[in-house]
């Protein structure tokens, strides 16, 4: 059976799905205008240079905003209900969508302090501390 919760690499995102099963969060840094991005890309979404390199990423975030999700019917999301996707702001700069984990969704606050970890190689983040 197909997972639909995990990505499909192809060559110029395997360096960060490769980085993410190794535990590491990766962003791409402009050198023409000194911008972080995310989702990766081959080129600066702010100034358009094809001047950006892979940077590892400190894996602090603050929560942007969210949902809690009660249904999915997609295998394996279903079994998971509910559960909170959300966008973070990264330190860095930009901001990701991801899920949060490991907290009462009754419990967050905008602004609410992150950090990175991983399920199955894919980054999800929750409360700090």
């Amino acid at each position: 059976m197909t997972r639909h919760d995990l990505p499909e690499a192809d060559a110029f995102t395997r360096t960060y799905w490769d980085a993410a099963a190794e535990g590491r969060l990766l962003v791409r840094r402009c050198g023409a205008c000194g911008r972080a991005h995310h989702y990766p890309r081959e080129f600066c979404p702010h100034c358009w240079s094809e001047d950006v390199t892979w940077e590892p990423a400190s894996g602090r975030a603050a929560l942007y905003t969210w949902s809690v999700v009660h249904r999915n019917d997609l295998p394996p999301f279903g079994e998971r209900t509910p559960y909170v996707a959300a966008v973070v702001d990264l330190a860095e700069g930009p901001r990701m969508m991801t899920e949060l984990v490991d907290c009462a969704a009754e419990r967050l606050r905008a602004g609410t302090e992150l950090e990175v970890c991983f399920r199955d190689g894919v980054p999800v983040f929750r409360p700090r501390g």
